[in-house]
């Protein structure tokens, strides 16, 4: 599953459950554009990942919340607690393993 968060209050709801990862990013990024076709493939081919999309120039005060201070970066959440923080650009298989191995 892929989304697109348009609001910070929907936050807390979507990594409550299940390993979710999340895709803090910029539209002006190369990594970023590179990563997307990534995360996109990530979230058809493995339905147990949840993958949400922050674009922090819409939500820049979620973006602080977390510190965010490159894009793309990447946190793992599994049933609502954070396990790792990554940034930069990483291919699929490299997607997966962070999340099952966090």
């Amino acid at each position: 599953m892929l989304l697109h968060l348009k609001d910070e209050a929907s936050f807390e709801k979507e990594v409550l459950e299940g390993d979710v990862l999340v895709d803090f990013f910029a539209t002006w990024c190369g990594p970023c554009k590179m990563l997307a076709p990534e995360l996109e493939e990530l979230a058809e081919e493995h339905e147990d990942i949840k993958v949400v999309k922050i674009d922090v120039d819409e939500l820049p005060r979620l973006a602080s919340k977390f510190n965010i201070r490159a894009v793309p970066t990447l946190l793992v959440y599994r049933n609502g607690e954070l396990k790792k923080t990554v940034s930069g650009y990483m291919d699929k298989d490299a997607l997966v393993d962070l999340v099952k191995n966090a």
